[in-house]
């Protein structure tokens, strides 16, 4: 392909430790989606970087492999070799304020501590991105952990990664393909 109208960032940590995360459901998502399209990653911008076509749009995936911390590092270097608009620019990650499971599209909005969202505002240079939020919540009565350990700890045997990962990456296919105002609708 070469070029592309739009791109969508799944945020996760690199490493066997963290696959299964909470923390790395944005990971997920884009493979996820990635797996749907027959889609193969090659290593760039410091991360896995692949393009595909939803509908008639190109569009490059992107799951940075600089720690959650520092993501904005390698999608700034995506987002200046692509030269995209912010508000072509989807991002999956982890949403300890919705509960396990439920996914929501937003327009902007606030970084509410998400050290990959202040990364990323960081270097764009603006919080004003599109998003897509996946329902990890928070820990429940009497668990001891943090909400830092809680959001680096493996799913529960009864949460449905997999199937949370195939609806982000729907509602984010459906920001590229629709529109917004049609996300907002399906996953208000």
């Amino acid at each position: 392909m070469g070029y592309v109208d739009a791109l969508i960032v799944g945020l996760g940590n690199p490493g066997s430790k963290y696959a299964r995360t909470r923390h790395n459901i944005g990971w997920m998502a884009v493979d996820a989606l990635l797996s749907e399209h027959g889609a193969k990653t090659k290593n760039k911008y410091n991360g896995r970087y692949a393009e595909v076509r939803l509908g008639e749009v190109a569009v490059g995936v992107l799951a940075p492999e600089t720690f959650m911390n520092d993501s904005g590092r390698s999608v700034g270097a995506c987002i200046h070799d692509l030269k995209l608009p912010l508000d072509e620019i989807i991002v999956i990650y982890d949403d300890i304020e919705l509960e396990p499971g439920i996914v929501r599209a937003r327009d902007g909005g606030g970084l509410k501590g998400h050290n990959g969202l202040r990364s990323l505002a960081d270097a764009l240079g603006s919080p004003a991105f599109f998003r897509v939020r996946c329902g990890v919540g928070r820990p429940g009565k009497g668990d001891q952990r943090d909400v830092a350990a809680y959001v680096l700890s493996p799913f529960e045997a009864d949460e449905d990664p997999a199937a949370l990962a195939a609806e982000a990456a729907r509602c984010a296919a459906t920001i590229i393909v629709e529109g917004m105002a049609p996300a907002l609708e399906r996953w208000p």
